[in-house]
């Protein structure tokens, strides 16, 4: 296989852009070829790779799961309902904050009204009395 190419295949390699028709062959290459000095570590690398893929860990493993003690599963118990007796007790003081806020905006709104329709009987009276005030005026 022309070496260029090779140079190629270990460029991309690098980059992690072959196939793995291109590994197949780069490690072909690497195995039964004369391998220039410049690419010689590459020919170390895919070496260890052919020697290292028939390894196996033999020894066995034993994990033991981790057993809890009955005092600890109680002592869970108790946390996780003090800490959900505490959240509905902050959720039920945060719902009564959002309806007094709701309600105060209601009121305020309510007043708002009252207040603009008592300034229109406010104007309308006024403009009474200048009414009454003229007529008197031109009686006498």
């Amino acid at each position: 296989m022309e070496l260029a190419n090779i140079e190629k295949l270990v460029e991309k390699y690098l980059n992690a852009e072959t196939t793995l028709h291109d590994e197949k062959t780069l490690r072909k290459y690497f195995k039964e070829g004369i391998v220039p000095p410049h690419l010689l570590e590459y020919a170390y690398l895919f070496s260890y790779f052919a020697n290292t893929k028939d390894e196996t860990f033999a020894k066995t493993i034993e994990l033991e799961p981790k057993k809890f003690k009955k005092s600890t599963v109680k002592w869970f118990s108790i946390a996780a309902s003090i800490v959900l007796l505490f959240s509905i007790f902050i959720g039920e003081q945060a719902y009564k904050r959002h309806q007094a806020k709701k309600q105060f905006e209601q009121i305020s709104k309510g007043l708002r009204l009252l207040s603009l329709n008592l300034k229109k009987g406010e104007v309308a009276v006024s403009s009474l009395y200048v009414y009454e005030n003229t007529e008197k005026n031109t009686v006498k």
